[in-house]
Formats: structure tokens, C-alpha cells, sequence
């Protein structure tokens, strides 16, 4: 498996996006669901990963800054085909090292506190994340869950 950036042409990588925003707009009420669509992940200021074994896009994650010293984890998808294979593990492993590089203080998320996204918070938790109240310009939301690591 190799993570490069990626400029979001790949119709396989944007193929992923569409599915993961499809997804967790079925799953979250529309004033609930935050994930980013591919003009906001092409937004200055985002940096986007892709997780790839050959020619096959594994998975994705990209990284923002909300507020000086201040990052925030986006669009954290891994392909139904690769679920299993640490890829969401290796994609958040190059976003917290980017952070870090980047000095960044503080690295926060937002993800679902449904029970499908109990996989997501339990990998965030194995990388220290501990929930936090909502930043940026969040809101405290029952489907939402607030995650932060300091860095």
C-alpha cells in the first residue's frame, strides 16, 4: 500500500467520494451531516491523501486547518473491498504526521455517534483521539461526535 496526495481527477477516487457523502447523507439528517463533496475537498487549504495497492484506490483522508494551530481530520473512507487491512489506520497515521510536521497544536474530528460509525471512533480513540465539544463552527449535535488529539 502506498498514500501520495491526489488531486481529485481519478474517476476510482472520486468514484469513493461520491459513495462515502451518498452514504453518510443516508445515515444522517441533512443538518446532521458534514462530510465534505469533492468542491469542498478541492477547497484551498485541504490536503487530500489516497491509500493505493497498484492501480486500486484502497482509501482516502484529507486534512484542513480550522483556526491557527488548529487541524481538522476530513473525508476518512476506506473501500468496501479493503475494509479490514489497516488501510483507515495507515491514511490517519500520514494525517497526524502531516499535522505534526505542519506544528500544528491540536488535530479534531467530527464523525457520527450512530452506531455504524462505532468502528471510526474506536479507530480515532487507538490513536488517542478523546472527545471534545464541538469547534470550528460546529454545533453540539445529538449525531454528532467530537473528537481531539493534542498534538
Amino acid at each position: 500500500m502506498r498514500i501520495t496526495l491526489d488531486d481529485l481527477t481519478d474517476p476510482a477516487v472520486i468514484a469513493l467520494l461520491d459513495g462515502h457523502v451518498a452514504q453518510l447523507r443516508s445515515i444522517s439528517p441533512p443538518e446532521s451531516s458534514h462530510a465534505l463533496d469533492l468542491d469542498g475537498l478541492r477547497a484551498p487549504g485541504v490536503t487530500f491523501w489516497v491509500a493505493r495497492d497498484g492501480d486500486e484506490v484502497l482509501g482516502c483522508g484529507a486534512l484542513t486547518e480550522v483556526a491557527p494551530g488548529h487541524g481538522e481530520v476530513k473525508s476518512m473512507r476506506t473501500a468496501p473491498t479493503a475494509q479490514r487491512r489497516g488501510v483507515a489506520r495507515a491514511v490517519l497515521g500520514e494525517i497526524v504526521a502531516e499535522a505534526r510536521r505542519r506544528g500544528l497544536a491540536r488535530l479534531s474530528l467530527e464523525t457520527g455517534s450512530d452506531d455504524f460509525f462505532a468502528p471510526a471512533r474506536a479507530l480515532y480513540a487507538a490513536h488517542g483521539f478523546i472527545g471534545c465539544g464541538p469547534f470550528g463552527s460546529y454545533r453540539l449535535d445529538p449525531h454528532s461526535t467530537f473528537m481531539t488529539l493534542e498534538l
